[in-house]
């Protein structure tokens, strides 16, 4: 009877070499080449997420596999949106990944257009890994200058977010480091056990800065279980409560406007989770 041989589970060099390259384009980008725009803007709040210039993708893709080393090319769509497809040579292979980029809404067409293209490189390229990491960062709701159309101060990078020499900050002298570690404190005795709180009612905000800060924390738990985009719960929010009346800054609300903004929010969840149900049933 002849024995049956399982296939070997350990990586082979040129298998090697594609985990590398998987890991080199995946990395984090030089701060310098992050920038932010405003996703959904809030009286003088706004919601900041990170993107990166199409350039700095061809870049990182020249920097990691050569300019020989990846293709692209793309198909206009009649809705104005384009095609990508992004081949990059990785071991002894070609994979091919596919995505479709949108317009901008700027009134020159030729901008749109270009838009388009750069979109469409970049969504190619996440599916890739090439700044995929950027869609994962934490919301950040920051000051914002609606006149002007700016950030009052540049929003801030966390630290996963940061290369690897960076994130590390500098390092520690060598006499330092070989010192012996300081002996161990002697342990404290355990603090007395306090009464278990029971959890406090749920209630309403008291004030429109209350309300901001707990919808834009509840936007932001919405969006990291998949059900909508950061920002869709306060940008429909927001929207209703102009369409009745209030202004368009939260932290001026008050009384029925609290009364109204959750009401919306919890039609806003109901609907997010009634989609999210009726595509798993479809797949």
């Amino acid at each position: 009877m002849q024995a049956i041989t399982k296939p070997s589970t350990e990586s082979t060099p040129a298998r090697a070499d594609v985990q590398a390259l998987t890991r080199a384009l995946a990395a984090p980008f030089d701060p310098h080449e992050v920038r932010f725009k405003p996703a959904v803007v809030t009286g003088n709040r706004a919601l900041a997420l990170a993107y990166v210039d199409a350039r700095v993708i061809q870049d990182r893709l020249d920097d990691v596999l050569g300019v020989e080393g990846w293709q692209d090319d793309y198909k206009c769509l009649t809705d104005g949106s384009v095609v990508c497809r992004l081949r990059l040579r990785l071991g002894d292979e070609w994979v091919t990944k596919v995505d479709v980029g949108g317009p901008s809404e700027q009134p020159d067409g030729g901008d749109r257009i270009k838009a388009a293209f750069s979109d469409a490189l970049k969504r190619a390229a996440v599916k890739f890994g090439v700044g995929r990491y950027l869609y994962r960062l934490p919301s950040q709701w920051v000051d914002y200058d609606p006149q002007r159309r700016q950030f009052v101060r540049p929003p801030v990078l966390p630290a996963s977010a940061l290369p690897a020499r960076e994130a590390s900050g500098k390092k520690a002298p060598a006499a330092a480091a070989k010192a012996a570690p300081a002996p161990a404190p002697a342990p404290e005795p355990p603090a007395p056990r306090k009464p278990v709180r029971k959890p406090a009612a749920h209630t309403r905000p008291a004030n429109g800065a209350e309300l901001q800060r707990r919808l834009y924390d509840y936007d932001a738990r919405l969006a990291n279980q998949g059900l909508c985009q950061r920002g869709a719960l306060v940008k429909h929010v927001v929207a209703a409560g102009t369409k009745a009346g209030y202004d368009a800054d939260l932290a001026t609300w008050s009384g029925d406007a609290i009364e109204l903004a959750a009401e919306e929010t919890r039609k806003f969840e109901a609907q997010a989770r009634q989609e999210v149900a009726q595509r798993k049933d479809v797949a």
